[in-house]
């Protein structure tokens, strides 16, 4: 007699998190593609996005369990064990997020406040039309346009890896682990 194995449908993002992440995707998007660099809609789009993330970080200690950084926080341990059981390929199964993916959750989270602070900056007498800020500015945008795509790619490929729609479960906030 066989037995099957059936999907465990886990909820792990909360509302919260997902209205953050597909808000910041948002304010992301339209500033980097469709709203011209020094327009108010541009500025106040950048400080919608500083202060999403300002939320996530409050969120990120008192939040969900998921949500928590005590959850997924990437340790040096957590990393290498992480990156060890990739290279061997097995597929790891966290719930939340994975090692490799809080790290880069980190690293757009700071990049977006990087952003915030160069363009409100910006807008201050010390800095008015300092180009070394300006092309600080420009490059912070770039590299998180950048890191933003890796994310996504990476999202994806780990899904098919772990056999886990990650695109879905951030919509829906659960996860059907197999």
């Amino acid at each position: 007699m066989t037995s099957t194995h059936r999907p465990e449908p886990v909820r792990v993002w909360d509302l919260f998190v997902r209205v953050f992440h597909w808000s910041l995707v948002t304010c992301i998007l339209l500033n980097y593609f469709v709203v011209d660099d020094g327009e108010d809609l541009h500025q106040w789009l950048g400080y919608a996005a500083a202060a999403l993330v300002v939320s996530r970080i409050v969120w990120g200690f008192v939040g969900t369990r998921y949500a928590r950084f005590s959850d997924f926080f990437p340790t040096y341990r957590r990393i290498r064990d992480h990156l060890s059981r990739l290279r061997c390929g097995q597929a790891d199964g966290h719930v939340g997020h994975n090692p490799l993916g809080a790290l880069m959750m980190l690293a757009l989270m700071a990049l977006v406040l990087s952003l915030g602070l160069t363009g409100f900056l910006q807008t201050t007498d010390a800095f008015w039309g300092d180009e070394l800020m300006q092309e600080t500015h420009e490059w912070l945008g770039s590299a998180l346009i950048a890191s933003a795509g890796l994310h996504a790619v990476a999202a994806i490929v780990m899904g098919r890896l772990e056999r886990v729609n990650l695109v879905r479960a951030m919509v829906t906030g659960v996860k059907v682990m197999r």
